[in-house]
């Protein structure tokens, strides 16, 4: 019998640790939508609206870790165990989403989106 895999959840503090990490630096995923964005975000995170997900799977990358992050931690722990499934390995859901993040203390981005911003960070 196959047992259902547990989806992986990363605290806010811990989530920011990884994506500053010097030598293997995870990729931050925002998978809420364009008006979530807008208001408040993190910056160099990766954009892709989880009703984008199906046609742009080919943006994200597969050869670093990944956090997925949305407003709370529901839509993300969705989206983390798809990617999971579609062979992704090192996918975590940030616990909370960006209002956990929020909560922390950890910085954000807020007023009008930038040129570049959500794209995928060099």
């Amino acid at each position: 019998m196959n047992r259902p895999m547990a989806i992986p959840a990363l605290d806010p503090l811990y989530a920011d640790i990884r994506r500053r990490d010097h030598v293997r630096p995870a990729l931050l995923l925002d998978v809420r939508e364009l008006d979530e964005f807008r208001a408040v975000r993190v910056e160099d995170c990766l954009f892709i609206p989880m009703s984008q997900l199906g046609v742009r799977l080919q943006d994200i990358p597969r050869d670093r870790p990944l956090l997925v992050m949305c407003q709370s931690g529901s839509r993300s722990t969705g989206v983390t165990n798809y990617l999971l499934q579609q062979g992704w390995e090192d996918v975590g859901n940030v616990a909370g989403g960006i209002d956990g993040w929020q909560r922390m203390g950890l910085p954000v981005r807020r007023g009008p989106v930038e040129p570049g911003e959500g794209q995928l960070p060099g």
